[in-house]
């Protein structure tokens, strides 16, 4: 056994993380509202129709589908936003079913937060970065959330995650 985390581990950790976000925040509806800030999110609900976006977005590009344009992404309800994350669940888990997926082929980025001269980038990498983008995001709202005085009891910690032994 090669001690690394793989991307099934990381798609299971995330799909983790979002189902408790889901339940959460169906659960705690008012926490939607919250002020948010982050990412130019004005609220939570804004934030986590980025997260859930941009995975999916990613998810796209890696597969070579069309992308949903950024306005694209819905504003609401919660339930078309968790709609986004489990058609990137899809896209992902097709992309790790497939045996002849070239998991180190590059792709050339045009994004206007990357410099024009910055590197291709391998399918794996993106694909890591596009999981752990979501997991970075779900720390930040934990931590939002518990500073309105709203704890969630959030266990987003690899450590935690049944993802891994």
């Amino acid at each position: 056994m090669t001690p690394a985390i793989t991307l099934e581990e990381l798609l299971t950790w995330n799909k983790e993380a979002s189902n408790f976000w889901k339940a959460h925040l169906d659960a705690n509806p008012e926490l939607l509202k919250l002020t948010c800030g982050i990412g130019g999110a004005a609220n939570v609900q804004e934030f986590v129709g980025h997260v859930w976006g941009v995975e999916l977005r990613w998810g796209q590009r890696i597969a070579g589908l069309p992308v949903l344009k950024k306005e694209d992404v819905p504003a609401g309800p919660l339930d078309a936003l968790f709609n986004l994350h489990l058609k990137a669940v899809e896209i992902y888990r097709a992309l790790l079913d497939d045996t002849a997926r070239d998991w180190n082929e590059t792709m050339k980025l045009d994004m206007p937060w990357l410099p024009p001269d910055a590197p291709a980038f391998s399918r794996r990498k993106i694909a890591a970065h596009a999981l752990f983008h979501s997991q970075r995001h779900w720390a930040q709202l934990a931590t939002l959330v518990r500073a309105a005085g709203f704890p969630s009891g959030f266990k987003g910690d690899l450590l935690f995650s049944s993802a891994l032994a």
